[in-house]
């Protein structure tokens, strides 16, 4: 079976997408276990640890990602390129993840059956 896809390319806090595309793997975890999450672009923020987002009246839904080991869900790919141009280190991401490339990405992008993108 091939697996379903979450790409998440948006920054966290400055739209509801972020938040919607994290409860929508949660659900989806429940029906499938063939889950990738791809963080690219300004996605890779969603991952970046030691957020404020009270400090903008947002909720902290960031500390949701740590739950993704309890749903099984292992399938995680950060693009190395996202995270150059930003100046993120690997070491500041809230989980742990495969640092790829975007052919890899690409690559995987292109197994899977269905893509949603937040």
């Amino acid at each position: 079976m091939k697996s379903l896809g979450f790409v998440f390319q948006s920054a966290p806090h400055g739209s509801s997408s972020g938040r919607e595309g994290l409860d929508a793997v949660l659900a989806t975890s429940a029906y499938s276990e063939d889950i990738c999450l791809f963080f690219i672009g300004d996605g890779v923020f969603q991952l970046l640890a030691n957020q404020q987002p009270g400090q903008i009246l947002c909720r902290d839904y960031i500390a949701t990602f740590k739950m993704l080991d309890l749903y099984d869900i292992e399938n995680i790919y950060v693009c190395r390129q996202s995270l150059s141009e930003r100046c993120i280190e690997d070491s500041e991401l809230v989980i742990e993840a495969d640092v790829v490339d975007q052919a890899d990405i690409t690559t995987k992008l292109h197994q899977c059956q269905r893509i949603l993108s937040f």
